[in-house]
């Protein structure tokens, strides 16, 4: 029976961009509420800094696991199940009172919308065309980051009249409704057994994923670790901003990320059809990335929505780095693929969370503010590491286009043609490999 691409998306895209759309919900949503929980519970700053980020460490832990699920049962099974403990975790949270419940509340929910993303994408790979991977993952990504545009104004004003409480029992709730949806409306379908030797070892003992992941990790997993929880003190702190014009930047900020999911996706989706690799479009990204950062950082004078909007838009970057590992492996790797990669980039996200409130708590306070000093220590830290990516990941551009122009010099006709042949980092870029993926570059 020939299956209609509107009834695709109804009934296998759309349920999954919900999941995803209240994953993002609650990754954010600390950001707005960070004030709230303080003085309603006395958390400090580490202990704040711990708590946003537990989401990610259990999100990171669950990312193999969750893969391999994904890859035998399916991700309609898989999702469902994993959305009521993240609507059990949401109920919890709304009526702890101790840091300690609070915790265990948002582990939950980490753990409930672990599968939020790689579920959504696995059903992309299983039900439509290859060539339209990358522009549906796009479209994924920029509607469940309109979570991260509700989990500002919108949010705001829920929380003038019924408290951040009243807001989670409403969060719990829409999330056990969309695990019953997800259960009810999207169908089955059949996973294809994995081809010999296609087993998460396949996945991590290829090199050019340990050359990207880090790069996509540590870009990806910093702005989540600012949106989520730090651009808000820096907002206040540093430039001064009071509580509504920190809601509006926070919201121009959110509606940015929503953008760029749909910008990746559509220049993925162009360029591939160039014939051109997206690890591209990724190296330029995290150029990008670096340089609002150093900017921040350094108090250049720049608008601080036009450093903070690249900041949020590379949020979305996971659109350019799962197209990627689409072209990597084949379709019945796709659940241990993209949970590897969550790995890196959740576990990162946990780490410049946390160590960022650590780093901060080591200056005191002044009438609850800290010194611009601190943030630029804190937010310094992570960007010498970005670097040190970068770094790894342009290493075989280096060395292939030195061999390049060394033929060059030497006009020895035979060496230009195998340099040309190795010119390039992976095969599907504008210039190909040498057909041996792991052979030494």
């Amino acid at each position: 029976m020939q299956i209609s691409t509107a009834w695709r998306i109804a009934r296998v895209f759309l349920p999954f961009a919900v999941g995803y759309y209240l994953s993002y919900l609650f990754r954010t949503i600390n950001a707005l509420i960070a004030n709230h929980l303080s003085s309603d519970t006395g958390l400090g700053t580490a202990d704040l800094g711990l708590l946003t980020s537990v989401y990610f460490l259990v999100f990171a832990i669950a990312q193999i696991p969750v893969g391999i699920l994904l890859d035998r049962f399916g991700p309609r099974r898989v999702q469902s199940v994993l959305l009521l403990l993240a609507a059990a975790g949401a109920g919890l949270f709304a009526i702890s009172t101790d840091f300690l419940s609070l915790l265990i509340a948002r582990a939950m929910i980490g753990l409930g919308v672990a599968a939020a993303l790689t579920a959504g994408l696995k059903s992309i790979v299983l039900w439509f065309p290859r060539e339209r991977v990358a522009l549906l993952n796009g479209y994924m990504v920029m509607l469940g980051s309109l979570g991260a545009v509700t989990a500002t104004v919108p949010v705001d004003h829920l929380l003038a009249w019924m408290g951040w409480r009243q807001l989670f029992g409403v969060l719990a709730v829409a999330t056990g409704a969309t695990a019953i949806l997800i259960y009810a409306v999207v169908p089955e379908r059949g996973i294809v057994p994995s081809a010999a030797g296609a087993t998460l070892g396949f996945v991590l003992g290829d090199r050019r994923f340990w050359r990207m992941a880090p790069l996509s990790a540590t870009c990806v997993g910093s702005t989540w670790s600012l949106q989520g929880l730090w651009a808000s003190p820096w907002l206040t702190d540093v430039e001064g901003l009071d509580r509504a014009s920190l809601v509006r930047q926070l919201f121009m900020m959110s509606i940015v990320l929503s953008a760029g999911a749909w910008l990746f996706g559509t220049t993925v989706h162009a360029i591939k059809r160039k014939g051109i690799g997206a690890e591209t479009v990724l190296a330029m990204v995290a150029v990008l990335f670096i340089a609002a950062e150093l900017s921040l950082i350094l108090r250049v004078s720049l608008p601080s929505i036009l450093l903070w909007s690249i900041v949020a838009i590379v949020g979305t970057a996971t659109v350019v780095s799962f197209a990627v590992i689409a072209d990597y492996f084949p379709p019945e790797l796709a659940g241990r693929a993209n949970g590897a990669l969550n790995v890196l980039h959740f576990g990162w996200a946990f780490l410049a969370q946390y160590a960022t409130g650590l780093i901060l708590e080591q200056w005191s306070a002044n009438d609850g503010h800290r010194p611009v000093q601190a943030y630029q220590v804190a937010f310094g830290l992570n960007l010498v590491l970005q670097i040190a990516a970068l770094v790894w990941f342009a290493l075989p551009w280096r060395r292939s286009i030195a061999s390049w122009m060394s033929s060059i010099l030497f006009f020895r006709p035979a060496d230009v043609s195998c340099a040309v042949e190795r010119v390039g980092l992976y095969e599907d870029s504008v210039i190909l490999l040498p057909a041996d993926d792991n052979a030494d570059w």
